[in-house]
């Protein structure tokens, strides 16, 4: 009878604790679950991921993006995203101006109605301008020998006119490439006093896949095939380089039985760009069927002008 009375008192304390004990891991799971959740969608938000940090302040892929949308035209956005280090450094340093700015007290000038006429400059730009504009408003010195050095030689290219026509030009001309040099080491002073951390590995794994080129075997097999062949020596970081692109890819799929368009990497083809002394890009060499150099152009070229050379040099209409 004892047993019985105690067995009945006991059985409710167990259902209790049962009780508490589900509440407590159903609360233990939803922390978890939150802590999780806030994890993957919230810090490892790819938008929210830290790139780079420039003294105090971050930059974020959300930000690189942003800015990267900006670009125009879409051809240069495309090397961008090939190469994102450029356009973060450009705002690694934007970032740094603004700061160094900001600490100097340097606000953006008000807008006149003499500005309504020019494309407005967003807030951070101004305050950039403002302070270059302070930081190197004393014009440098130009000396009397160094215009005349300049004259001398580039004597050729002055149309024969006299050194006292163009000297205020070459003044002028010299004065802005001093200002240049002096911007460019400030910029990289500012750099080394300032304290700059890349997440280089989130860099890369954001770099999309740059055009394929041709080999230096593609090339040696195209020289044998019998064809004409047009080999445009150029990299995918030349903007010129890049947009020749569409037009040898048009001219390579409507003439693909008749001539071979390669286009092979300077770079990455030192050799081969030594042997068939590149010194510019973009350089289009043309060969002969029998793989003999016929004609080459620095430069941009017109796609009629591309296919009458090819004609020329032996591709059947």
């Amino acid at each position: 009878m004892d047993n019985t009375v105690e067995e009945q008192s006991t059985e409710p304390k167990k259902g209790k604790m049962n009780r508490k004990t589900m509440i407590y891991a159903a609360a233990a799971i939803v922390i978890v679950a939150g802590a999780v959740l806030f994890y993957f969608f919230y810090l490892q938000n790819p938008g929210r991921q830290v790139l780079a940090k420039v003294n105090d302040e971050t930059i974020t892929v959300k930000q690189f993006n942003k800015e990267v949308a900006k670009v125009e035209p879409p051809l240069i956005r495309d090397m961008f995203r090939e190469d994102p280090g450029k356009l973060l450094d450009r705002m690694i340093v934007k970032a740094l101006l603004l700061q160094e700015a900001k600490k100097q007290g340097v606000s953006a000038p008000v807008q006149t109605y003499k500005d309504a006429a020019q494309k407005p400059l967003l807030p951070d730009e101004s305050i950039i301008v403002a302070f270059i504009g302070k930081k190197f408003s004393s014009p440098p010195e130009v000396k009397r020998e160094e215009v005349e050095g300049f004259y001398k030689t580039y004597k050729d290219r002055m149309g024969e006119k006299p050194l006292k026509e163009v000297a205020p030009a070459i003044e002028q001309y010299i004065r802005e490439a001093k200002r240049q040099d002096a911007l460019e080491q400030y910029l990289v002073e500012l750099r080394k006093t300032a304290k700059v951390d890349i997440n280089q590995e989130r860099l890369q794994k954001m770099a999309a896949k740059p055009p394929e080129m041709n080999t230096e075997e593609d090339f040696k097999k195209a020289l044998t095939s019998g064809k004409p062949v047009l080999v445009d020596f150029g990299a995918n970081s030349c903007l010129p380089c890049r947009q020749l692109r569409p037009v040898l890819k048009e001219v390579g799929t409507e003439y693909s039985e008749k001539a071979r368009v390669l286009v092979i990497d300077a770079y990455k083809n030192q050799n081969l760009a030594q042997e068939y002394k590149v010194f510019m890009l973009p350089t289009l060499v043309f060969f002969d069927s029998k793989g003999k150099e016929a004609f080459r152009n620095v430069g941009l070229m017109e796609k009629e002008k591309i296919v009458g050379k090819l004609k020329e040099i032996g591709m059947g209409t």
